[in-house]
């Protein structure tokens, strides 16, 4: 008997788009059981498929999506989600490319934050350093600035928790290279906000970061293999029955061995390890309940160094992270979202010199429990609200060791606690007015006093569809626990900044704008150690520096300036911006009568990111960054060459940085896997840019500096590659 098989071929059309704002995307591929054909301007496609066949599309830059042809399929459209961020096979989101009413955030898609993070880090936070008006502390460092504020003034958000110390690091080493805990791979978004601080942030007076941690694929299981320049890492992701979805990845370096090779200091070269994790539940429509794992781990080890090595350089170096974080959101009624956190975190080091005495040590830990509520009254009319606990714990000690033994410097130990809570009510009129205003309350159990911080924002159409905001506020923060502990006590007062910002913008087209800021951040009452540094008296003898010096709230500042930025954002073609950035950061001193230049001071900045896709399965960026150097932190000047202790802070500057990037990602795809390789050429110009090393004391007699300055990264290039299955 003769049977024969009779394939039926159907017609399917439809249309490719990104996930997140709905854009249509051009060039990309569809494959089916033929050749694959290429999407549109429109995003749409057609092609013949026989039934049974798995539809598959696929884009650079995006992670594929699989559809399977049934007898009755005509239409299949794609949703494509950046290779950062979950699947799904339908859009739930369609945002913007940008906010309706212009302020002062800056946000980072999924994509973007892969391409700015570099292939030999692989940072979230190296991307950041690419934002207009953030500056780099050096390209081994993951701490960054803004304007003229230094990293401790900055407040790190994982999902609303304010972190603590968030890096891979040699803590009490301030020149030790460092990288972000937190994985790239694993981040749905990043949003930066320099000016005024909206009343949800709080402890923090100079800005704020707030990353979100993606969910797992709710549809299928999902596996990526991710080998960089750096490190490897191993993600997987998926649904756990019909409710739960779960991601988890690991991630190993040997950045140690490519730093052993680039950097003048074996010190730097620290190895690290990493894991994380989120469990999601959708327990009904009303309720939501997650549970987030982070556990980190790095060390320092240069038994290599040790006949080189002082008798306070650290030989030994081990340092211990972990965060959990437990989110319930609950919707009892429609027009109302209540979120509560519950948090824990803990950071523990110690560090041993040459002959294995401890050079210091710390165990710190955080309970967190954070509450928000958002009340959506109408479309033009929102309340928010909520309320902070926390107690913090510190134990640890500095040690020197002398000739004669063990000295301490520091011991301290003990526990705070610091509450807050926060009001926001915003009105909206349509056509883009709005108007918002709020403020915080803010205590801590060792200050003894409540601090409220007011803010308000109103913003409205002009003419040429120009769009102006003015905003206001008020921010506040704490010591760390160590200084209210430290050997000499003060009655330590609130750290407190005033903002101010004009922000004019105008959109070129529904993909492009130009935006111009005009800033000013006051501070006052900041922490300083006068008695740190040594430095010249009016009469030229030395004035030695306190150790260990007391922390007072001594220093006043202010830092104004202006920013114009054109970016573009679009899932086809070119996507950027392009900024210049001027600020001056002063300083006053009340102690010693002292005035100078803030030590994170960048006058000049100037930023670019482009990224365009030449086809669909290759991807080109660059970024390009210049700032005017950062100051000599401490009291030098040069004579005939070589550095003296002088009168004056900050006389000095290195020299100015400039850096170029060039990036190519390149897409392979097969029937079962996907793999994308990374290249990257890092200071294609091969400029030499310099960081300071250590100031490591002075000649009493002559006054001479001893000054260590060393290059960062020359020309280097990188590669990696991901494997998606």
């Amino acid at each position: 008997m003769l049977h024969l098989l009779v394939v039926v071929a159907i017609s399917v059309s439809g249309r490719v788009t990104d996930a997140r704002t709905g854009e249509p995307l051009a060039g990309a591929e569809v494959r089916g059981d033929g050749q694959p054909v290429a999407t549109g301007r429109d995003g749409r496609y057609r092609l013949s498929a026989a039934e049974g066949v798995s539809l598959k599309a696929t884009l650079v830059g995006y992670r594929p999506l699989a559809v399977t042809v049934s007898a009755t399929t005509v239409e299949v459209d794609f949703a494509l989600h950046s290779d950062t961020l979950r699947q799904n096979a339908s859009v739930t989101v369609a945002a913007a490319p940008f906010d309706a009413v212009p302020t002062g955030r800056f946000d980072l898609a999924g994509s973007e934050l892969r391409n700015l993070g570099s292939v030999l880090a692989d940072d979230p936070f190296r991307a950041l350093q690419s934002l207009p008006g953030v500056g780099a502390y050096s390209d081994f460092q993951s701490q960054f600035t803004v304007r003229g504020a230094s990293y401790n003034q900055i407040g790190i958000y994982l999902d609303g928790i304010l972190l603590h110390q968030p890096f891979h690091a040699v803590p009490g080493d301030n020149t030790s290279a460092s990288l972000a805990l937190l994985q790239g791979e694993l981040l749905e978004s990043a949003s930066l906000e320099a000016g005024p601080l909206s009343p949800r942030y709080s402890d923090r007076t100079a800005g704020a970061v707030n990353f979100r941690l993606r969910d797992g694929d709710a549809d299928r299981r999902h596996f990526r293999v991710n080998l960089s320049a750096s490190n490897a890492s191993f993600t997987a992701e998926g649904p756990l029955g019909r409710r739960v979805t779960w991601v988890a990845g690991l991630r190993k370096s040997y950045l140690q061995y490519i730093i052993n090779r680039t950097a003048d200091d074996p010190g730097l070269a620290f190895g690290f390890w990493d894991g994380q994790g989120k469990l999601t539940a959708n327990a009904s429509l009303r309720h939501q309940f997650s549970l987030t794992l982070i556990r980190g781990h790095s060390g320092l080890d240069r038994e290599a160094s040790r006949p080189r090595l002082g008798l306070n350089s650290i030989l030994l170096s081990d340092y211990d992270s972990m965060l959990t974080i437990a989110t319930w959101r609950a919707a009892p009624v429609t027009r109302l979202l209540v979120t509560q956190r519950f948090a824990w975190l803990s950071e523990d080091f110690r560090n041993d010199n040459r002959d294995r005495l401890p050079l210091g040590g710390s165990r710190y830990g955080e309970r967190v429990w954070n509450a928000d509520v958002a009340a959506n009254w109408s479309p033009r009319l929102v309340t928010e609200g909520g309320w902070s606990w926390r107690r913090v714990q510190d134990d640890g000690s500095v040690n020197q060791i002398q000739a004669t033994g063990l000295r301490p410097l520091e011991r301290y130990a003990g526990h705070a606690h610091r509450a807050g809570a926060y009001l926001q009510q915003t009105w909206s009129a349509g056509r883009g007015i709005e108007l918002r205003a709020g403020g915080r309350i803010d205590s801590h159990s060792l200050s003894g006093h409540a601090v409220p911080t007011p803010f308000a924002s109103v913003a409205w159409p002009m003419p040429g569809k120009v769009r102006l905001a003015l905003s206001w506020g008020q921010s506040v923060q704490f010591g760390e626990l160590r200084q209210y502990l430290s050997p000499l006590p003060q009655m330590l007062q609130a750290q407190r900044a005033q903002h101010a910002q004009i922000t004019v913008e105008r959109p070129l087209g529904e993909r492009s704008r130009l935006r111009l800021e005009l800033f000013e951040r006051r501070d006052r009452d900041l922490l300083f150690q006068p008695r740190f540094d040594a430095r010249l008296a009016a009469n030229g003898s030395i004035l030695l520096p306190v150790n260990p010096a007391p922390w007072l709230n001594s220093l006043r500042g202010r830092a104004r300036g202006w920013q114009a930025m054109w970016q573009r954002r679009s899932a086809n073609g070119l996507t950027g911006w392009l900024a210049y950035t001027y600020s001056r950061t002063a300083m006053d001193e009340r102690v010693t009568g002292t005035s100078f230049i803030a030590d994170h001071d960048l006058r000049h900045q100037v930023q670019a990111f482009l990224s365009y896709r030449l086809r669909p399965t290759v991807n080109v960026s660059g970024r390009f960054a210049y700032a005017t150097g950062l100051p000599l932190g401490g009291f030098f000047e040069l004579r005939n060459g070589e550095y003296f202790l002088s009168q004056q802070r900050n006389l000095l500057r290195l020299p100015a940085y400039q850096r170029t990037d060039l990036r190519l990602n390149k897409a392979f795809i097969r029937k079962r896997f996907q793999a994308t390789l990374f290249a990257e050429v890092i200071n294609v110009t091969n400029r030499r840019n310099l960081r300071v090393d250590d100031s490591q004391g002075f000649d009493a007699r002559t006054q001479r500096a001893r000054v260590a300055i060393e290059r960062t990264f020359p020309i280097l290039p990188s590669a990696g590659v991901v494997f998606d299955f």
